[in-house]
């Protein structure tokens, strides 16, 4: 391609260690460059992480230093690992904007108690935000900038994962019945699927085309965990946070707007859905109020419509007091309502108990955070693992004392769709 300059990948990192890889002493550069094309088509394959949405945010790829953790104080150690490889890492910024300088990427575990989470200082970032492109790299790298071609997985086998239908449906009457007699007023249920592809899949097969369809989602990677999601846990730029909260959920028919017009109207008026909304934005208003000099949280939510299906969802926005870490606040906030329950202590035990499986990174936060403390996370929705020349796709509802388990199904195989007709194109 004709003035199309290429990325050399040959300096990355090999190895990854179990526990933490540490930066030495790193000099970094943070320089405006032109426009080399969408980012997603510019991952290399190996080592790619990836935070965009309609062509703006960060990729990357290579590792300066690494950690997986697991226990109660995940973040914690996280944000005490993070600190300590900025001290090893000076850094010369050109350009001054959210997501420039040394970056680290993060997927954390759903249950961080028992399940592992990775973040990682990428030794290359390649930025995007309205006009303004922008590299991070060690000084006196070479870098070029192109496009590859990549390969088609073939053909694709689908298989029940940790339960088949029935068995989920089962669980999810279960659920039900829990959530009438108890002290629980909402839990999400998630189910997997496995797949299996007759050539190894490159995970950018499912990132272009995720890009393609889901416009209006972050499309992500990281550690093999590959997905799009339209639910925005936490944005921070400065003292300024936002977040979108997603619970609520309705099948679009695909067959005009009038029909459109009707499923949202429904939707709006579902006493179950707005039930479900409403924990929902409870749970973070609680949680997030307490970093917030203020916390504007609208009285009614509005229709997120996607290419398959309409959301319930709720802009919630605010001002920090002082200066309080990211990942502290995305401590107190994760798991919200939206992918765990009410109360989040009884939901999360009952989840482990009724799912029959370890959900891993899926629904847990997935984004990155700069130096400066802006960063931006999401949930991780609408997504596969990548593991063992497989895929683990997964998908989940959230569940009320009114539930209709046969519903309640046919929504997560919906949701699975958005991974099913990345993999299939």
């Amino acid at each position: 391609m004709a003035g199309v300059r290429k990325v050399s990948v040959a300096e990355e990192l090999t190895g990854r260690g179990t526990e933490s890889r540490p930066a030495t002493s790193h000099r970094l550069r943070t320089r405006a460059v032109d426009n080399p094309g969408r980012l997603i088509d510019l991952l290399p394959r190996e080592q790619a992480v990836a935070w965009v949405m309609d062509d703006e945010g960060l990729i990357a790829w290579g590792e300066l230093a690494r950690l997986e953790v697991k226990g109660p104080d995940t973040f914690a150690q996280a944000s005490r690992w993070w600190r300590e490889q900025l001290a090893e890492i000076t850094v010369t910024d050109e350009v001054g904007l959210p997501g420039t300088g040394a970056v680290l990427f993060a997927s954390a575990a759903f249950d961080i108690r028992t399940g592992a989470s990775v973040f990682v200082i990428p030794r290359v970032v390649l930025g995007r935000s309205g006009a303004r492109t922008w590299v991070s790299a060690p000084e006196n790298e070479s870098l070029r900038f192109a496009i590859d071609e990549v390969p088609s997985p073939g053909v694709i086998r689908y298989a029940d994962g940790a339960q088949s239908a029935a068995a989920w449906t089962s669980s999810v009457a279960e659920g039900v019945a829990r959530l009438r007699v108890g002290d629980l007023d909402k839990v999400v249920l998630a189910r997997d699927l496995m797949a299996t592809t007759a050539e190894p899949l490159d995970a950018r097969h499912l990132l272009r085309a995720l890009a393609d369809r889901w416009t209006d989602c972050w499309t992500y990677v990281l550690d093999g965990l590959v997905g799009a999601t339209p639910e925005l846990l936490l944005r921070r730029t400065g003292s300024h946070v936002t977040s979108r909260v997603l619970a609520g959920t309705a099948a679009r028919a695909g067959t005009g707007e009038d029909e459109d017009e009707k499923v949202g109207r429904e939707l709006l008026t579902s006493a179950k859905n707005q039930d479900e909304h409403r924990y929902a934005i409870a749970s973070l208003a609680e949680t997030l109020a307490p970093f917030c000099t203020s916390l504007d949280v609208p009285e009614s939510p509005h229709l997120h419509t996607l290419p398959t299906l309409m959301h319930l969802a709720t802009d919630v926005a605010g001002e920090l007091a002082g200066e309080p870490d990211l990942l502290a606040i995305i401590d107190a906030i994760h798991p919200t309502a939206a992918v765990c329950g009410t109360p989040r202590d009884i939901a999360i035990d009952l989840i482990a108990e009724l799912e029959g499986m370890d959900r891993g990174r899926y629904a847990g936060p997935v984004g990155w955070l700069d130096s400066a403390g802006n960063g931006e996370f999401g949930v991780a929705l609408r997504c596969a693992q990548i593991e063992d020349g497989a895929l683990r796709l997964f998908a989940g509802c959230g569940i009320m004392a009114d539930s209709n388990p046969e519903a309640e199904l046919a929504e997560a195989q919906l949701k699975l769709l958005a991974i099913r007709d990345a993999l299939e194109s």
